[in-house]
């Protein structure tokens, strides 16, 4: 190998504090924020005064801030099967078709991850207005829809790729249509693109909130945006109750994940 760490050696000490210190930047916020949420103190103060669950309390018997995170899910959910179930056939058609502008296509496939997300907002929300979707649970969708895709399709093929058609190809030797033959051996063969592209689809939905302010309305919002809306009134610790759920949710999908994929490869 060019680099050998282990043969490094002040050099690796240096890498080894200098990765220490860019995680502890990225854990730190999480880290107080958690630590908020446990907070006597009616305000944000840090380092809280005492430790207390009220504010836990007060977010699950608001019903306001249940019903976003109902919204939320409901909305993570159908944009993640619809994700899913365009990006494989998507992927399918971009990996082994062969037809003019394929690579033009699979750019504008691309096109929402490198796009700025307020622009797209901007778009989508006056398309929505002239169609009178504004505010509605299917604009939600569609523009959740917009940003996930991407994912599915990167992730679905990528397993694609490292799939051996043959194996289709036998299926339907043996009796088998081409569609049967690709739900019932690539589906299961590309399990692990599948699963990674319903989880990060599941989560750029759940976690967006660019999007999400554009589409909202006084009586539909999801979790990001009544986060967001009530940190602009009040600087309660409720906010931090909720941002603590909203990212150890996440966390647990990460999670979950990469324990999928260390089963695969065991």
């Amino acid at each position: 190998m060019l680099l050998d760490f282990d043969k490094l050696g002040g050099l690796r000490t240096a890498l080894i504090a200098l990765v220490a210190l860019v995680c502890l930047f990225l854990i730190l916020p999480i880290v107080f924020i958690a630590a908020l949420s446990f907070g006597s103190s009616q305000w944000l103060i840090f380092p809280p005064p005492s430790w207390t669950f009220r504010w836990y309390q007060d977010l699950f018997a608001d019903p306001r801030w249940l019903y976003s995170a109902l919204t939320s899910l409901k909305i993570a959910a159908i944009v993640t099967v619809l994700s899913v179930v365009i990006g494989f056939l998507a992927a399918l058609g971009l990996n082994r078709g062969r037809f003019p502008g394929r690579d033009f296509l699979r750019a504008l496939f691309l096109t929402p991850m490198i796009l700025p997300v307020v622009v797209l907002a901007v778009a989508l929300y006056a398309l929505f207005l002239k169609l009178g979707l504004a505010g509605t649970t299917l604009a939600f969708i569609i523009a959740h829809l917009l940003i996930a895709l991407p994912f599915s399709i990167i992730s679905i093929g990528n397993a694609l790729e490292g799939f051996d058609r043959s194996v289709e190809d036998a299926a339907i030797l043996c009796g088998a249509s081409p569609w049967e033959a690709r739900l019932r051996v690539t589906v299961p063969a590309v399990s692990h693109g599948i699963f990674g592209a319903a989880v990060f689809s599941f989560l750029a939905s759940w976690d967006e909130v660019v999007l999400a302010i554009f589409m909202a309305s006084p009586t539909l919002q999801t979790l990001p945006v009544k986060i967001w809306s009530t940190l602009r009134q009040d600087l309660t610790p409720v906010i931090a109750a909720a941002s603590t759920l909203l990212i150890a949710f996440t966390i647990l999908l990460m999670i979950v994940a990469a324990l999928f994929r260390k089963g695969r490869k065991a």
